[in-house]
């Protein structure tokens, strides 16, 4: 074992790049980063850049350097889509062969909605693609009065269900969404994430989403680095919505999240205060669902440019046998066309304490990334990936 301390984020949707699949999906030409800082002239990302994060791609405002402290490089994606169970599954080392079902041009079925009706107790309206936040304005004063559900989907791979947490009441959602999962597993249906939306607020104009989100996920089809760091006796923190995502498989501890800020917020307390062996692994969501799904550049750059700020806090909070990963799990450019997320490279970034800066690569896989925290805490290696760990001194 190389490092006590693994510290992996996902910064959720910040593609660095188009690469050979993404014109099989329509996004040849995307590159999230680069396209954001381009349309907000210029973005400032300091700890990023000392990392190398400037060589991996053009980004203005962010220079290349000649001489990085960590090691920088880029990851490409094996697996079928570009959706967030796809991408996460790879990091850690499965290969996704057949992409989950998505229902955006029509909303899902008849007899889907019929059979949620019906085993819950309650009526389905909306039933589209829609913003979270723009269907709550449409139909959230009608779901407080009538009791009934607000169904809706995404260009993702989702059925998410709002409803108002103390009219409707959180554990009655969540009781509906576990309904929902269950039905969603027939293979004609079967949907990667049921989604609890519980808001609050008593009409359009002030209706917000809270903290209470769950997540029903499909559970990796195969283990992955997670469930061999558990079943080695390593501690494996999840933070956000990683244990949604992987739906509890290989996660010895959960913690919830507000928003990046506060994810961070958790890890560097982590960091600074806990002493454990094993991997704490954090999902940044927000540059994904506020910012790249709703095409908003600038938000996107400020919230970029927060994170930078706090990485730079948990660089200097490691110890000197910790390591800090970052990758990001598909991309989402919000200059592209559409709503959806976009198949690009992912960047790759590590730091360690008095390492030399090196050039990782190009990665063939999501799945390096997983691989090499198998190999630092010598413990079972998957089928798909690489370890870069030798790379890292």
């Amino acid at each position: 074992m190389k490092f006590k301390r693994v510290f992996a984020i996902v910064i959720d949707s910040v593609g660095c790049g188009t690469e050979p699949m993404s014109k099989d999906y329509g996004d040849d030409g995307a590159n999230t980063i680069k396209h954001i800082a381009e349309a907000c002239n210029g973005i400032c990302l300091p700890n990023m850049q000392s990392l190398g994060y400037g060589n991996i791609t053009k980004i203005k405002g962010v220079d290349e350097n000649p001489n990085p402290i960590g090691g920088y490089g880029y990851q490409q994606e094996i697996s079928l889509g570009k959706d967030t169970l796809t991408g996460h599954f790879e990091i850690m080392g499965l290969k996704v062969t057949k992409p989950f079902k998505t229902f955006t041009e029509n909303g899902f079925p008849k007899e889907l909605i019929d059979e949620l009706e019906k085993q819950t107790g309650h009526k389905v309206i909306g039933n589209c693609a829609a913003s979270g936040t723009e269907i709550l304005k449409v139909l959230g004063e009608e779901q407080m009065k009538t009791g009934a559900m607000i169904v809706y989907t995404s260009s993702d791979s989702v059925l998410q269900i709002a409803a108002h947490e103390e009219t409707f009441g959180l554990e009655e959602l969540y009781r509906c969404c576990h309904i929902a999962r269950e039905i969603c597993m027939k293979p004609e249906w079967q949907v990667g994430r049921i989604i609890a939306r519980p808001f609050l607020g008593t009409n359009a104009a002030d209706f917000k989403r809270t903290a209470n989100r769950h997540d029903y996920a499909v559970s990796p089809a195969g283990k992955t680095t997670l469930d061999n760091l558990k079943e080695a006796g390593f501690s494996v923190i999840g933070l956000g919505k990683i244990s949604d995502i992987y739906n509890g498989c290989g996660i010895t501890k959960s913690i919830r999240q507000s928003s990046n800020h506060e994810g961070m917020e958790h890890m560097i307390e982590i960091c600074k205060n806990e002493e454990f062996e094993g991997l704490c692994y954090l999902n940044l969501v927000d540059f994904d669902a506020l910012y790249g799904h709703r095409r908003d550049p600038q938000g996107y750059k400020a919230c970029l440019e927060e994170f930078d700020v706090q990485l730079g806090e948990l660089m200097a909070s490691i110890n000197d046998d910790d390591l800090i990963l970052i990758t990001a799990d598909h991309g989402n450019d919000p200059t592209w066309t559409g709503t959806d997320h976009t198949r690009e490279f992912t960047p790759l970034l590590a730091y360690a304490k008095n390492m030399k800066g090196v050039n990782l690569g190009h990665r063939k896989t999501f799945a390096d990334f997983g691989q090499t925290i198998a190999d630092n805490f010598n413990i079972k290696l998957q089928e798909y990936g690489d370890s870069f760990l030798d790379l890292i001194k």
